[in-house]
């Protein structure tokens, strides 16, 4: 059988094309009427593009966030084999879910669902990148130009901020918000793979006494770690 995706790369090459991102099966949101005082806190939420560099208040702080970062280390490598891949796209992807009140797995959960942890996926109704945003939201809350939804940070940093406003529509229930991030509100199929998805990006810190002297660091290389 002839897949979808592989109909679209055989017209690609058919047209002169040299290259297509992967094509995401998922759905994407759907363009709604904003209030103004909505778009506009949407937009202040997705304005500050400074490095995602997490801050800590104290040492426990830190060391808790690198066996974080050891754990999801070790679950990514198949998707990313390259270390400073991993790093930056882990430490972005726990800022920005911070950032907005989002479980980290969660949001680990989603982009699996989305683009299995692709940064160039695209959808066949255009939604772009690791979170699967769609190009209007540029438009609506951003400076409209969707190719940034490529950049990582940018990605991370809409989808995020989308799916905390959706929770904030949906007064708390997440499985609503799934599905309205989806396009596919009422629907069980979307929230329950992402709900699925997460349970795999789960981390709960060991006791104290099976730490280990030096958390973050991953079978193939150390990391720096954030200041």
């Amino acid at each position: 059988m002839i897949s979808r995706r592989n109909c679209l790369e055989a017209a690609a090459v058919g047209a002169g094309m040299l290259w297509l991102p992967p094509v995401a099966q998922a759905g994407a949101q759907l363009e709604e009427p904003l209030a103004d005082s909505v778009r506009s806190a949407l937009s202040s939420a997705i304005a500050n593009s400074a490095p995602p560099i997490p801050e800590f208040r104290d040492m426990e702080g830190r060391l808790a966030y690198l066996r974080w970062l050891g754990a999801m280390s070790g679950r990514l490598r198949k998707r990313k084999a390259e270390w400073q891949d991993r790093k930056e796209f882990l430490q972005t992807v726990w800022y920005e879910s911070r950032r907005a009140g989002l479980d980290t797995g969660l949001v680990l959960g989603l982009i699996q669902v989305e683009s299995n942890f692709r940064k160039f996926a695209l959808s066949p109704v255009g939604a772009r990148g690791y979170m699967q945003v769609m190009p209007f939201w540029t438009r609506v809350i951003g400076d409209g130009d969707a190719a940034k939804l490529f950049h990582m940070q940018t990605n991370l940093r809409f989808g995020c901020v989308i799916l905390r406003h959706y929770i904030d529509r949906e007064r708390g229930d997440l499985f609503m918000a799934l599905g309205r991030y989806n396009g596919s509100r009422g629907k069980p199929q979307y929230p329950n793979a992402v709900l699925g998805a997460s349970k795999g990006w789960d981390f709960h810190e060991p006791p104290p006494a099976e730490r280990t002297p030096d958390p973050g660091k991953p079978a193939d290389k150390a990391p720096s770690g954030p200041n």
